[in-house]
Protein backbone atom coordinates (compact mmCIF):
# COMPACT_ATOMS: atom_id res chain seq x y z
CA UNK A 1 0.00 0.00 0.00
CA UNK A 2 1.36 3.42 -1.00
CA UNK A 3 4.64 1.87 -2.18
CA UNK A 4 5.54 4.99 -4.14
CA UNK A 5 4.91 7.21 -1.14
CA UNK A 6 6.87 5.24 1.46
CA UNK A 7 8.98 8.21 2.60
CA UNK A 8 5.86 10.29 3.27
CA UNK A 9 4.14 7.34 4.95
CA UNK A 10 7.15 6.91 7.25
CA UNK A 11 7.10 10.60 8.19
CA UNK A 12 3.34 10.57 8.83
CA UNK A 13 3.61 7.39 10.90
CA UNK A 14 6.19 9.04 13.12
CA UNK A 15 4.57 12.49 13.33
CA UNK A 16 0.80 12.08 12.97
CA UNK A 17 -1.22 10.08 15.50
CA UNK A 18 -4.35 10.11 13.33
CA UNK A 19 -2.43 8.68 10.36
CA UNK A 20 -0.85 6.06 12.62
CA UNK A 21 -4.30 5.05 13.88
CA UNK A 22 -5.68 4.83 10.34
CA UNK A 23 -2.67 2.82 9.17
CA UNK A 24 -3.14 0.36 12.02
CA UNK A 25 -6.88 0.07 11.38
CA UNK A 26 -6.25 -0.55 7.67
CA UNK A 27 -3.89 -3.38 8.58
CA UNK A 28 -6.51 -4.93 10.87
CA UNK A 29 -9.19 -4.70 8.19
CA UNK A 30 -6.86 -6.09 5.54
CA UNK A 31 -6.17 -9.12 7.74
CA UNK A 32 -9.88 -9.67 8.46
CA UNK A 33 -10.71 -9.54 4.74
CA UNK A 34 -7.88 -11.96 4.01
CA UNK A 35 -9.11 -14.36 6.71
CA UNK A 36 -12.69 -14.14 5.44
CA UNK A 37 -11.62 -14.78 1.85
CA UNK A 38 -9.55 -17.80 2.86
CA UNK A 39 -12.33 -19.26 5.01
CA UNK A 40 -10.50 -18.86 8.33
CA UNK A 41 -13.08 -16.39 9.61
CA UNK A 42 -16.30 -17.05 7.68
CA UNK A 43 -18.45 -14.01 7.05
CA UNK A 44 -21.58 -13.57 5.02
CA UNK A 45 -21.35 -11.48 1.87
CA UNK A 46 -22.89 -8.43 3.52
CA UNK A 47 -20.40 -8.41 6.41
CA UNK A 48 -17.48 -8.96 4.05
CA UNK A 49 -18.66 -6.13 1.80
CA UNK A 50 -18.87 -3.82 4.81
CA UNK A 51 -15.31 -4.72 5.85
CA UNK A 52 -14.06 -4.01 2.34
CA UNK A 53 -15.88 -0.68 2.23
CA UNK A 54 -14.45 0.37 5.58
CA UNK A 55 -10.96 -0.68 4.47
CA UNK A 56 -11.30 1.39 1.30
CA UNK A 57 -12.63 4.37 3.27
CA UNK A 58 -9.63 4.23 5.63
CA UNK A 59 -7.26 3.94 2.68
CA UNK A 60 -8.89 6.96 1.03
CA UNK A 61 -8.41 9.00 4.21
CA UNK A 62 -4.73 8.05 4.32
CA UNK A 63 -4.32 8.92 0.63
CA UNK A 64 -5.81 12.35 1.28
CA UNK A 65 -3.38 12.89 4.17
CA UNK A 66 -0.46 11.85 1.97
CA UNK A 67 -1.56 14.24 -0.76
CA UNK A 68 -1.94 17.06 1.76
CA UNK A 69 1.54 16.39 3.12
CA UNK A 70 2.98 16.40 -0.40
CA UNK A 71 1.31 19.72 -1.19
CA UNK A 72 2.49 21.32 2.05
CA UNK A 73 6.07 20.04 2.06
CA UNK A 74 7.21 19.22 -1.44
CA UNK A 75 6.50 22.44 -3.34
Amino acid sequence: MFEYEQEIVDVLLSENENFKRLYSRHGELKEKVKEANSGIAPLDGYALDNLKKEKLHVKDKMAAMINQYRQNHLH
